[in-house]
């Protein structure tokens, strides 16, 4: 766990200073950051100060602040001189209240923390203690009391005083006492008994043939002596398509590879050894048939079998008809759920318009909601630890945002291609290999906090699926307004990180973390204190989130109160470079927030919709839709000597 501030900020909430705050802040020479924190003179004066205000959540039917402009400006250099009167700052113009940045923010790199092949953690093959109000696991930051015949532990997290007999804990795996390290990794050995080869993992192909798919592209210039090069998308799809499997063939020929096409109908190709199995009509509508076929589907020939009868298969695709994407991609991420790890490659250039998932519009005779039906497959998918990778066509309105579900969820790519760039994403895509599966994470703080935009409770569970590497999650935590006096009258507070998932070769692992923070008892941070890496990667993240569930009012704020963060800070430690980084997608988020909410209101003007309508992440761009979903992905990296936000390209 990387936390963002070196101390638990207590008072965190969006109302303007209070006039007492503001004359504490004129006697302490200090003047007040738009996060609410206070700036002083001197390190000496502590120049930062953590009683912030608590954010409100926004009325619904608020109009959204204006944009934040799309390029960082500095900040005039302020004073030496005392600083005047704080101006009311809580009220735009508007009514809305202006929000500040919360910087109480905690980072965790899943991918680093699955491997367990390289982590230091003491291993443990113990089951864990665990509360029984909050399922909090006893640690090395517990204080457990041994009498004559129990131990006796009053959870750190809920204040439950757990009472366990000795003769209980002994007959068990359990510790008698609390386990040393901060780290700890609990090996389960109820493990699965099936040994799970890597190369048995299934490679889908799931490519679109429509009619669409005949559209050119110039490849190279005519001249004088020769007319130019045009090439159609299925022919740049099956060029790529021949080059990864002889690329296959020589890295990985153990590997088993299927090829699915869809237009108006689905056809399932296998590894090209037998009949192709051949979906239509009512097929097409029936979600537990589709299913069941693409789980009882044997695809039992690795690729140094089938290159020649698969090859042969991929020559022969004709474009033609209407696009059945949401059957095919159904019956491929069956195919793959039979083996743990496998990939599906969806490749397309148009809207879903057939069958399940059908986007152009929705239809009576389609039983389940586009939506639904892709965050429903999507759980499915990564259930069974299947990565999905999509892939559209430039120029094109796939409605990524929807479809995108698939890969955002299981891990996989999203990306808008081209007949030049396709066989390179694709081999990206298989590249892509799975670290655990079936990961869940979960969060606790003491009694009396809480995670905004998430849970109500000081206990989050988010659900991840599967990991690859370089997968960063980030949680933002406060403390309760009528808490905030007795949390500030204590010297730390724990939190607990417990990651339960599966390796690839289905060992169950719980790996459970536990640090310290300190809170300010003076109520007063120091700048240094502050990574404004792992903040920079929390907003970008919350706010594609949040865009994402059309909550776009509510990004524009956390937008704004970023922009003003990284403002007074960079005076502080300035660093173009990550000036330039926080900069380039500020701007980048600033103009999907514009376009999505330009788009909203539009179409309330010329149709009948309610002007109070939420923007929906439908009304999303293929090309605005890719970048939220990387935003979605924002990540910190090392590089000389800083950490700054990189998105995943």
């Amino acid at each position: 766990m990387e936390f963002s501030c070196s101390h638990v900020v207590c008072n965190w909430r969006s109302e303007s200073l209070t006039e007492d705050e503001a004359k504490v802040s004129n006697q302490g020479s200090a003047s007040t950051l738009p996060c609410g924190l206070f700036r002083a003179q001197s390190v000496s004066d502590h120049p930062y100060d953590n009683r912030a205000t608590f954010v409100q959540k926004p009325a619904p039917l608020m109009a959204p602040p204006p944009v934040p402009p799309r390029n960082i400006q500095r900040r005039e250099t302020l004073c030496s001189a005392l600083p005047p009167p704080l101006p009311p700052r809580g009220l735009e113009n508007n009514g809305e209240t202006r929000l500040k940045a919360n910087v109480n923010v905690v980072s965790l790199k899943v991918g680093s923390l699955v491997d367990i092949g390289k982590a230091s953690a003491i291993q443990s093959s113990q089951k864990p203690v665990r509360c029984g109000k909050c399922n909090a696991i006893m640690s090395s930051a517990s204080s457990p009391e041994t009498q004559q015949k129990t131990i006796i532990w009053r959870c750190e997290f809920c204040g439950k005083e757990n009472v366990y007999p000795q003769t209980t804990l002994k007959g068990g795996r359990f510790p008698l006492r609390n386990p040393p390290g901060r780290d700890i990794l609990y090996l389960d050995d109820d493990e699965d008994t099936d040994y799970e080869n890597l190369d048995d993992m299934l490679i889908v192909l799931c490519v679109d043939i429509s009619g669409s798919m005949s559209v050119t592209s110039e490849i190279s210039p005519g001249n004088s002596t020769r007319s130019p090069t045009y090439v159609s998308r299925l022919q740049g799809v099956q060029e790529a398509l021949q080059m990864v499997l002889t690329s296959l063939q020589k890295t990985s020929p153990h590997r088993r590879v299927a090829l699915v096409t869809f237009n108006n109908e689905v056809t399932v190709y296998g590894d090209g050894t037998k009949v192709p199995l051949t979906l239509r009509d009512w097929a097409l509508l029936d979600y537990d048939y589709l299913k069941k076929e693409g789980e009882n589907y044997s695809t039992p020939h690795c690729i140094a079998e089938t290159i020649q009868p698969l090859t042969q298969k991929i020559k022969e695709l004709r474009e033609h008809g209407a696009t059945a994407l949401g059957p095919a991609a159904l019956i491929s991420v069956a195919m793959a759920s039979q083996f743990t790890g496998s990939k599906v490659i969806i490749c397309t250039d148009g809207q879903a318009n057939i069958g399940l998932g059908q986007l152009d519009q929705e239809s009576s005779h389609c039983p389940t909601p586009s939506p639904y039906f892709y965050n429903q497959l999507a759980h499915y998918a990564a259930e069974k630890g299947v990565i999905v990778s999509v892939m559209t066509f430039e120029g094109e309105d796939c409605r990524l945002a929807e479809v995108g579900r698939l890969a955002d969820h299981t891990g996989g790519r999203i990306n808008i291609v081209n007949i030049g760039t396709v066989a390179t994403e694709i081999q990206s895509a298989i590249a892509d290999n799975v670290l655990a599966t079936s990961v869940m994470a979960t969060l606790l703080a003491p009694d009396g906090m809480y995670f905004p935009y998430e849970e109500d409770n000081h206990r989050l569970v988010r659900e991840i699926g599967n990991v690859t590497d370089g997968v960063e999650i980030t949680f933002q935590f406060a403390v309760r307004p009528e808490k905030v006096e007795s949390f500030q009258q204590r010297d730390r507070v724990p939190f607990q990180l417990q990651l339960s998932f599966k390796t690839r070769d289905l060992q169950k692992v719980t790996r459970v973390i536990t640090q310290q923070k300190r809170v300010t008892t003076s109520s007063w941070v120091w700048a240094g204190s502050l990574n404004m890496s792992v903040l920079g990667v929390h907003c970008a993240q919350l706010c594609a989130r949040l865009t994402m569930e059309g909550r776009v009012q509510e990004a524009q704020r956390q937008l704004r109160a970023q922009q003003d963060l990284l403002k007074d800070i960079s005076q502080q430690k300035p660093s173009p470079k990550e000036e330039s980084i926080y900069g380039n997608w500020i701007s980048t988020m600033s103009m999907i927030c514009e376009d999505l909410t330009t788009v909203n209101q539009n179409t309330a003007e010329t149709d009948t919709i309610p002007a109070s309508r939420t923007p929906s992440a439908a009304s999303l761009s293929d090309a605005a839709a890719k970048v939220v979903y990387q935003m979605k992905r924002a990540k910190s990296v090392s590089g000389k000597g800083q950490r700054v936000a990189m998105l995943e390209h």
